[in-house]
């Protein structure tokens, strides 16, 4: 059977609740699509603020979502991960609506703290969800059904948002609040409690728990590659958006629509990539992930010199081989976590690595933004092609700390060796 037919026949077979997991995010991504890429350009070009202030707002955003991913998912596992995902969307809301009415630096990071507070709820819950309703190489293929909804969610986004921009700004800043409240809704009336809380789940335990689990070796390696996976996420929504208009001349609405790509790509090739990568080691997965991320920066390195035409080309392979590189890593890596953690602990141990996403979301536009307002913006390439090296040497000196069953050997696990501690 093809890996394609495989990858088809994945997206059936769930329990419902997965489904209405992956529709609240289909719908939630439509408005952070709108937003994402144009929200840097916005606050950037339109309304004045430096862009490494602007990058500064982002770290903000990401370490205030860091704070809020700790909180929900320690949340998620003392009362229960429905409570948690319907809280985080109602409160998003608001914070995601309030970017419409940002005219300062000040502003802006005071409105994308509180919105990476109240957004950072809802991730390590709603992932803790799926992986209390899924077993095995099943939760592989609901996370890929994540990520597909993700991107059609995105794809869409980027079309809307590409015209809305062009129209008026302000728009799509209340289009991404309301969307958020819709997913709330949706989430309160359909979503079942598939886990209510551990019976002895206290704030001592949680704090406890968290503790214990940051200062494993497995997990806090698992942690510091995601930093470097995350910060080479943030290029496409801060410095590749500014470079593919100031250095190739495209407008808003031609970035949004070769954006288009990338939730294509995605949706395309998500569970095919799924399917044909179970029979393989997720780390070695995710040691290819670094070499497609490597060869998108490639891409833009080769396009500053190149012709107009030929560059918007390259952009668009960037988009490409980033995107494969996300195929492999979002799904693989969360699933590597889940089976690294047991039930009463996943919503804990999922934070973490969503907090080390986070951490890199926030540091790789500061990093950008710096490369760009110092004028040396062509160095930025080779030195994140050089961070992607040193994250395959990081995963290779992994796959020896973790069991076959925990990197997806289903059949090595009557054989397993014994491995470290979570």
């Amino acid at each position: 059977m093809s890996a394609i037919r495989r990858g088809v026949e994945d997206l059936r077979r769930f329990d419902r609740s997965v489904y209405v997991v992956a529709a609240g995010q289909l719908i939630n991504v439509f408005g952070t699509g709108v937003v994402y890429p144009f929200a840097t350009l916005y606050f950037y070009r339109r309304v004045g603020i430096a862009f490494s202030l602007v990058g500064l707002g982002l770290l903000a955003n990401n370490l205030a979502t860091a704070g809020g991913t700790i909180l929900g998912g320690t949340l998620a596992d003392r009362y229960g991960r429905k409570s948690v995902m319907v809280a985080s969307m109602a409160t998003s809301a608001f914070t995601l609506a309030a970017y419409a009415g940002v005219r300062t630096a000040p502003g802006f990071i005071a409105v994308a703290t509180a919105a990476g507070a109240t957004m950072g709820l809802y991730t390590p819950a709603s992932h803790a969800m799926v992986a209390d309703l899924t077993a095995g190489e099943e939760r592989d293929r609901a996370y890929g059904l994540l990520k597909v909804a993700n991107n059609v969610g995105f794809g869409s986004g980027f079309v809307a948002g590409g015209l809305l921009f062009e129209v008026l700004a302000q728009s799509v800043f209340v289009i991404d609040g309301a969307t958020s409240g819709v997913v709330a809704i949706v989430l309160a009336l359909t979503l079942p409690r598939a886990y209510d809380g551990g019976e002895t789940s206290s704030v001592r335990r949680t704090v406890g728990n968290l503790g214990r689990i940051v200062t494993r070796p497995r997990m806090f390696a698992v942690a510091v590659l995601n930093v470097g996976f995350a910060i080479a996420y943030a290029q496409m929504q801060s410095t590749v958006p500014v470079f593919a208009e100031g250095h190739l001349g495209l407008s808003s609405g031609e970035i949004g629509t070769l954006y288009v790509l990338n939730p294509l790509v995605v949706v395309l090739f998500q569970m095919p990539v799924v399917a044909w990568a179970r029979t393989y080691r997720r780390t070695r997965g995710l040691v290819l992930s670094t070499g497609f991320w490597a060869a998108s920066f490639v891409a833009i390195l080769v396009a500053y010199p190149a012709p107009a035409i030929v560059g918007v080309g390259l952009v668009g392979a960037f988009l490409v081989l980033r995107t494969v590189g996300e195929l492999l890593h979002s799904p693989i890596l969360t699933a590597l976590v889940s089976d690294m953690s047991a039930a009463d602990t996943r919503g804990t141990q999922l934070s973490i690595v969503e907090v080390a996403k986070r951490i890199g979301f926030g540091v790789g536009p500061v990093i950008g933004g710096a490369f760009f307002d110092l004028g040396v913006q062509e160095w930025l390439w080779p030195t994140l092609i050089a961070m992607c090296g040193l994250l395959a040497v990081g995963l290779l000196a992994l796959e020896r700390r973790v069991t076959p069953r925990e990197n997806g050997l289903r059949a090595a696990e009557g054989t397993e060796a014994r491995a470290g501690s979570s």
